[in-house]
């Protein structure tokens, strides 16, 4: 079976890769029937040479390859009929900007496989960037600190190397009793930890964060069970929130009174409490004054985030009393990093990540007949027409049912 490796067309460019060359020379040592060839981009963050230094062909043969592998969409005009393709196509959420990519897929016959939906018979994600989403995350929003209170300066993430990097930048910072949130432990959150404990900033137990005054400066990590409780005041869980959601209301405020920088880094679903609403942003005793919203949900359960920000342009001013956009260095304005994309500015590392995972939960299915089912509940469509698992996706497709924003 032959892999293609192609080359990422989409804008904003994208430098990222899912096989690195090590991960390509890994997945050839194990599987002695695969073949790779690796399309030829001027933007990847391993040069074509480097895959070259592995014995990997480098070429203009994508036709010739059974499986092509991408991380961003494919733009329409260079999907390849009849092929199988596995990229994060960002269609789950019937999101309107790739309708048309949905439907070209199935008009053109390919068997598309979304990086976003492979998962263990449990229904856990086995291979996802949202480490280091929470790695640049947490950095970014320790940068916009620092540049909202003009109390030091961070060069961006994209201009270094990798986490490592970042690390030596963060530890050159000194901070003042900052008192800071972390929501989620997940693979984000626990990328955003990585980076406080880095920093050597305290960890404390939620009723210390809530109760005591510290000299020096602070951070808490706490999930859905902490920010949420049940509308019946019976004690609920982390298991039954997300099973009822709808059970719930947010109790994330008595956070936000005594917080001065929160980074957001929960998943958040479908029915669930926004963890605080704007007019809970207008309250007087919300002292929230800087936020790294990685979980980037527009409108939604973090409502300083009104609208996603760049890596060219990561930081804007949300101020409550207005709902309006301003300057983030404005007194009463609130800071907000929001940058949807963030492992494209750590991309050797986030590749290096991924690629791992790929090759050791994705590529074997390949040569074990599917002993485990990780394509099957990966596979979005084949033979033109929407896998079972995706026939939800029938009235997007046919222009019925579209959302009418971004996710």
């Amino acid at each position: 079976m032959k892999f293609g490796i192609i080359r990422e067309r989409k804008n904003p460019p994208d430098r990222r890769v899912v096989l690195t060359p090590d991960a390509c020379k890994n997945m050839l040592a194990k599987f002695r029937e695969a073949e790779i060839l690796v399309e030829p981009s001027p933007i990847r963050i391993f040069t074509d040479e480097e895959y070259r230094e592995q014995g990997l062909k480098v070429a203009q043969e994508m036709e010739n390859c059974d499986v092509l592998i991408g991380v961003k969409e494919v733009p329409i005009d260079y999907l390849i009929p009849n092929k199988k393709y596995f990229f994060f196509s960002h269609t789950i959420k019937k999101q309107p900007y790739n309708r048309k990519l949905l439907r070209a897929v199935l008009d053109k016959n390919i068997e598309l496989y979304d990086h976003e939906v492979i998962s263990s018979s449990k229904g856990h994600r086995l291979v996802a960037f949202g480490r280091y989403a929470g790695i640049v995350g947490a950095y970014n929003g320790l940068r916009a600190y620092g540049l909202k209170f003009g109390l030091f300066q961070l060069p961006k993430a994209e201009t270094l190397a990798d986490q490592q990097a970042l690390i030596l930048e963060l530890r050159k910072v000194k901070l003042p009793n900052t008192k800071i949130l972390l929501t989620g432990r997940g693979r984000v959150g626990n990328g955003a930890k990585e980076m406080l404990d880095a920093m050597e900033i305290k960890k404390v137990g939620v009723t210390d964060y809530l109760n005591k005054t510290f000299q020096e400066p602070v951070y808490c990590q706490i999930d859905a069970s902490e920010y949420n409780k049940r509308k019946d005041g019976v004690r609920g869980n982390k298991a039954d929130f997300f099973a009822h959601p709808e059970d719930y209301r947010s109790n994330f405020f008595r956070f936000a009174k005594v917080t001065d920088f929160y980074i957001a880094g929960h998943f958040y679903g479908d029915k669930a409490p926004y963890l605080f609403t704007r007019e809970d942003a207008k309250h007087p005793d919300f002292g929230i004054k800087v936020v790294a919203d990685v979980s980037c949900d527009i409108d939604g359960p973090v409502a300083t985030t009104i609208r996603p920000s760049t890596i060219a342009d990561p930081i804007y001013g949300y101020d409550p009393l207005t709902e309006t956009e301003v300057d983030f260095k404005d007194p009463h304005a609130i800071a907000v990093m929001a940058v949807d994309n963030l492992p494209c500015e750590l991309p050797r590392d986030a590749s290096i990540g991924f690629g791992g995972a790929f090759v050791k939960y994705v590529i074997p299915a390949f040569f074990n007949g599917d002993a485990d089912g990780v394509l099957e509940r990966a596979r979005m469509t084949k033979n033109g027409k929407l896998t079972k698992r995706f026939a939800y996706l029938q009235d997007y497709v046919d222009g019925l049912g579209v959302v009418s924003s971004e996710q």
